[in-house]
């Protein structure tokens, strides 16, 4: 009989313990609207020029000519954001970085733009992947096929690029039915 009165102590005491370790203490305040916070705004930058190549699992993206010529050339950025895994599909995204811009960090347009924190008016794009350039005159068009690999709507031109790649002009339902003559002019004149 003893045993009871000492296991329901037991139980008591346990209970108790539960309760003060699961019971919190919420306070709210009152917040006026006026007072609430709004979602971070997005910038709105009136051009960018994207260039992307992909090597080795990861998705380098250069928004400065001279800086993504001499990753080329190279194979290494000597300044750079890198995010592991941040990819569509689990790849590591690295942001070469000018030098002038190697303290933003976070706050360079490309990787402003990957996170949707910036909007552009007008969009030109390049992205270097399997022995193909493949070029863009819309954001949402890079973004799908950096995620599924191949565009829907595409012009080819078969050895067109520098060195003799591949070069697919990617279109959308808006423009497929028409030659991208001035993205090819505009790919032409960056090369």
């Amino acid at each position: 009989m003893r045993l009871l009165p000492l296991f329901a102590a037991t139980v008591v005491a346990s209970s108790f313990a539960l309760t003060a370790c699961n019971s919190t203490e919420t306070k709210t305040a009152d917040v006026k609207p006026a007072e609430m916070s709004a979602p971070a705004a997005t910038e709105q930058a009136s051009a960018i020029t994207l260039f992307e190549s992909h090597d080795e699992g990861r998705i380098n993206q250069f928004y400065d000519y001279k800086t993504f010529a001499s990753y080329k050339e190279v194979g290494e950025t000597a300044f750079r954001l890198t995010r592991i895994g941040a990819g569509p599909n689990g790849e590591t995204v690295v942001f070469g970085l000018p030098k002038a811009d190697k303290k933003k960090g976070e706050n360079t347009p490309a990787a402003m733009l990957w996170d949707g924190k910036s909007e552009v008016a007008k969009f030109y794009g390049e992205m270097y992947k399997n022995n193909r350039i493949y070029v863009f005159n819309d954001k949402a068009d890079m973004d799908f096929v950096r995620k599924v690999g191949e565009p829907v709507y595409m012009f080819t031109e078969i050895g067109a690029g520098p060195k003799g790649e591949t070069v697919v002009y990617v279109l959308n339902k808006k423009n497929k039915k028409h030659k991208p003559a001035e993205l090819m002019a505009e790919f032409k004149g960056m090369h």
